[in-house]
Formats: structure tokens, sequence, C-alpha cells
């Protein structure tokens, strides 16, 4: 049956264009007085200056988190260089920083200050203006981009960021057609009160659609739903289908969201659970 529009907000994530000013945290405020929601948390921080993919996730699909932050991002921005090069020089030089890299976050950043290592995919020019350089990147979780151009500037006589936007962060992208900026979102809230609930189902993507994107669903039968519940690993008679041989997995009745689980054979043992949950909607939830 298809969910009501309460118990997709209690389970759901909006992949949300995030405008420039505010903090990642903020626009989680925003957001989740705009819905009325207990919980919203983002998926992977932006600078307020930075716009772009940013994932929201709302209620219980907060505690999918781990799920999906680690994952490559990709980005547009523009870099001026402080003295013009020629488009054969920087072009090797950029192709110094591919691969893995060492880098110390930002004296800015909310992370510790140590160097660590972060793989970088592509570094491409798209267009040059004089010292302004339009490019895409696809990175590590967890690389700065910031940081990216000023160490390439040390290399090249000096260069800093100027705009910067993400395209793609994991499974989401700019070029979905749930992608929303917040006025957008605002509208369907307020089409929601008006009694049309269209728009916004349109923008939320369920919990259960978003976890099969990043990991293989396994399927159990309904009479084990209970024990599954009481903390219960995974046994032979549990399942109705075949286990993947990925080590971590969904698990799910038919449509329902049991949990997720790692794989590793103990005796009559299949899988144990990372975390079971109950997504059981009351009303008043949200």
């Amino acid at each position: 049956m298809e969910k009501s529009i309460h118990e997709l907000l209690e389970f759901s994530i909006i992949n949300l264009d995030k405008p420039q000013g505010p903090t990642s945290f903020g626009t989680d405020i925003i957001v989740k007085k705009m819905l009325g929601a207990k919980i919203a948390s983002h998926y992977g921080t932006l600078d307020p200056q930075v716009t772009g993919v940013l994932p929201i996730a709302l209620n219980k699909a907060c505690r999918l988190q781990g799920y999906f932050m680690h994952k490559n991002k990709t980005y547009v921005g523009i870099m001026r260089l402080h003295k013009e090069i020629e488009k054969e020089k920087l072009e090797s030089e950029i192709k110094n920083f591919l691969g893995k890299i060492k880098q110390t976050p930002p004296i800015k950043s909310r992370v510790k200050r140590v160097e660590r290592e972060r793989t970088v995919y592509s570094w491409n020019i798209l267009e040059i203006n004089g010292k302004d350089i339009l490019f895409e990147a696809e990175v590590e979780a967890g690389t700065y981009i910031r940081k990216l151009i000023s160490d390439l500037g040390e290399k090249i006589g000096g260069a800093h960021m100027l705009e910067l936007r993400r395209t793609k962060a994991g499974i989401f992208s700019e070029t979905d057609e749930n992608f929303v900026n917040l006025y957008e979102l605002e509208k369907a809230v307020e089409d929601l009160k008006n009694g049309n609930e269209a728009n916004l189902r349109g923008i939320l993507i369920s919990g259960e659609d978003a976890i099969k994107k990043v990991m293989p669903a396994v399927q159990v039968r309904e009479e084990s739903i209970k024990k599954l519940h009481n903390g219960s690993p995974i046994f032979r008679e549990f399942l109705d289908s075949e286990l993947p041989e990925s080590k971590r997995f969904a698990v799910f009745c038919n449509e329902r969201f049991i949990g997720v689980y790692k794989s590793g054979k103990e005796g009559n043992i299949l899988a144990r659970p990372e975390f079971v949950f109950k997504a059981r909607f009351k009303k008043g939830d949200v």
C-alpha cells in the first residue's frame, strides 16, 4: 500500500539545492521547521558560501546517515589564479593532484587538523577566462576543494577559490527530478496545507528506496519479523531470497524495511544486525 504523507515524512530524504548563505546545520533547521519534523540532518556538510546538492534526512531517516555520508562528491567551481599560466602547464600541475593525496583540513573546518589521505578521481578544466578557471572535480568524501586549490596555488604562484557548487553526492545529483530548492519545497508544503500532497510526494525520497540504491536488499519471511525486531540474527529459515556477496545488506519483508545486517557465517547464523529499524508510525509523530 502507498504510504500516507505522514508516514513518508517520518522516513524520507530531501535532495535539496542548498543556497549560498546559510550553514548546512542552519539549512537543517529551516527544513525541520518548514515540515514540522522532529529532527532533520544533512548528509555531508557544505560551507555557507557553497551551493548545490545537500541531502537532508527527516526523522527516522537520520539513522541511515552513515550509509550515505562517505560517498564520492562531484563539484563544479571557479578558481582564480594569481598570475596567468599556459593551459598545458596548468593541466600538468593538476595531474600531480590526481589519485591519492595528503591533505590537512583548513583552519576553519570543524574536524581535527591532522594530515589525512584522500583520493581525487578527476579534476578537469572546463573553461579559461584570463585568470579565472572553470573546473569540475570528483573527489572522495572529506576532501576540501578550497584546500586543494590552495595547495595547487603553491605550485603555480598562487590560486584561490571564487565559487563552488556540489553537483553530486553519492546517489544524489542535481540532475534528479526530485532536486529542489527551498522555495520549491516551501511551495509544496503550502500546497499540502491546502489539500494537495502531490508536489511534496514528488520531492520526498522514501528511506526504503534510498537504502536500496546503496546496498543489496534481501527478503525475509513474514513470520521472522518479530524475532528480527527482538535482535535475532538471520538464520537460513528466515530467508525468502538468497544472500548477496556483499558484506552489508538491507533486509526487507516485501516493502517493509527491517534493518541493515552484516553477513558472517557462524554455525547456523548467516548474518547479524548492525541496527534494527522499527518503522512503526504513530499519529502525531510528525
